[in-house]
């Protein structure tokens, strides 16, 4: 395959969380944004992978912020001193404090871009957190939420095991033993690319977090959400967190739960883990770009901006 540039964000940043923890956070900004899209990633990677889809929503007038989470990227890096050994670990406040986090960065976000529309996009782990934040007071400051290789977190619907046994090549067919990372997408490229990366690790949750914080992953969808805000939630069909079913069911939990108003669900057939780096990634940014275009207030509009942000993150 040919050589791929290393991705690059237009500006680097940190913030010190309530913990004390050093947050590296990425900027992709153009002038006058009809909204700011904030990113959370998943487990076992770091958010300098969504530059290409930064890159796509600054052509569409949307600047974009993402952090490297506890214990990922350039955070956890400098928070275990360079000891590779150690990514994934969360640190003190463990979850709930990585959670808080996404908050945190949220209220960064709104400093800097008073009165633009600010919407929360989560993958995976991600988007996991994100549905534990838009179950707290901080949902009213967000004008939309999307949810990405997502799941309903509950047992049964979400697979917190060995996400690669589904797609790992059989031993002695063509192929084996594998990448490791072939759950996350039919396209071998993007496969390469994730093996290739120094800063992505295997992701074990009970390992990495322990019993009470791989617990806490597990919620249903409040009913006494704080605002009525659109909900996209995009997954592929044959995504092993989740998928269709899992996905269907989160949906109908915030409709009829949560009493949202707007829950628009996309399944792509065939599609794994990664969306956004899958074959038919082009359809799903359309798709995004789309929901976007219909749902975010243009800069002076009313919108679903408020003061809530600074409330700290309630529990479930």
């Amino acid at each position: 395959m040919p050589e791929q540039p290393p991705p690059s964000a237009h500006f680097t940043a940190v913030f010190e969380d309530e913990q004390g923890i050093a947050i590296t956070y990425y900027g992709w900004t153009v002038e006058q944004p009809r909204a700011v899209v904030q990113i959370s990633h998943g487990l076992g990677e770091h958010a300098l992978r969504y530059a290409a889809l930064a890159a796509e929503l600054n052509g569409a007038g949307y600047s974009v912020y993402a952090a490297d989470q506890r214990g990922h990227g350039a955070t956890g890096l400098a928070q275990h001193g360079g000891d590779r050994s150690k990514m994934g670990r969360l640190g003190p406040g463990g979850l709930r404090a990585t959670v808080d986090d996404i908050r945190q960065l949220g209220v960064q976000v709104a400093r800097e871009h008073p009165e633009v529309p600010l919407v929360l996009l989560g993958h995976s782990w991600g988007s996991l957190m994100v549905q534990m934040l838009v179950n707290t007071p901080a949902l009213a400051h967000y004008a939309g939420v999307v949810l990405v290789g997502t799941a309903y977190r509950m047992p049964g619907s979400m697979d917190g095991g060995d996400l690669t046994r589904r797609h790992r090549p059989a031993k002695g067919s063509p192929g084996a033993p594998g990448n490791g990372f072939e759950w996350l997408s039919r396209d071998v490229e993007a496969q390469q690319r994730a093996a290739s990366d120094e800063l992505m690790f295997p992701a074990e949750v009970l390992k990495l977090f322990g019993v009470a914080d791989g617990l806490r992953l597990f919620g249903r969808p409040s009913r006494h959400l704080v605002a009525d805000v659109p909900m996209l939630i995009i997954v592929g069909d044959d995504d092993i967190l989740g998928g269709r079913a899992s996905a269907t069911k989160l949906r109908r939990a915030y409709l009829e739960r949560s009493k949202l108003s707007d829950v628009e669900l996309h399944v792509y057939p065939d599609a794994r883990h990664e969306i956004l780096n899958e074959t038919n990634r082009d359809e799903v940014v359309r798709d995004l770009l789309a929901w976007l275009e219909r749902h975010v207030s243009p800069p002076g509009a009313a919108g679903g901006a408020g003061s809530s942000l600074s409330s700290p993150t309630a529990g479930e």
